[in-house]
């Protein structure tokens, strides 16, 4: 079970985060809502993040998924995942992001992207190799957008983990994996962040 219950109400911040996902909460907005103003800032992060970056769509989700296989956010990992086969990622992509995944089938954008959200999800410090690489594959604001996409992931991960969320769903336990192709059912697209 999650450690807190979730908030189910009505009100404007409810309302925005119910515009921005298509008319309904998920259960990380029913635990928001604790805290309308956390609520109502993280949508529109979140927003600004999911619909209104020029980081390719590829790049984005690879980040947001090795985040959370770095975090050990399952939840997190299973919503993304069908987000992240309709921007192209593959099988054997989806592999490559898992702890030791075989990443030969990676682009060299995707290598350098990955090689990035491991140095700051798991150092915070990003050693300048690392950085250049990123650089030669991305402009000013793409380099801006994935670094802010890798941090504020690591908030959501870190917050559903720590607050059990999406647990009573049948949701596997912190540190579990899924099997690749493993993910939810049509049109659970809609729970991630």
């Amino acid at each position: 079970m999650a450690r807190l219950e979730y908030v189910r109400h009505r009100g404007e911040v409810a309302d925005r985060i119910r515009l921005r996902r298509g008319g309904r909460l998920t259960p990380l907005d029913g635990m928001l809502l604790h805290s309308p103003p956390v609520a109502d800032g993280w949508n529109s992060l979140l927003g600004a993040i999911r619909t209104r970056c020029t980081l390719p769509d590829d790049i984005r989700e690879l980040a947001i998924l090795r985040v959370a296989e770095l975090n050990g956010a399952v939840y997190e990992w299973r919503a993304h995942e069908p987000v992240a086969r309709a921007a192209g990622l593959t099988d054997d992509r989806l592999t490559a992001l898992r702890a030791e995944g075989d990443r030969t089938s990676l682009t060299p954008a995707q290598a350098a992207a990955l090689r990035y959200t491991d140095a700051m999800t798991k150092n915070v410090t990003v050693p300048a190799e690392v950085f250049e690489e990123v650089r030669g594959h991305f402009d000013d604001r793409q380099l801006v957008e994935l670094t802010a996409t890798i941090g504020t992931y690591n908030l959501v991960s870190r917050f559903l983990v720590a607050l059990e969320v999406g647990s009573e769903q049948g949701e596997p336990g912190r540190g579990e994996s899924l099997s690749p192709g493993e993910s939810l059912s049509p049109g659970d697209g809609e729970l991630s962040a």
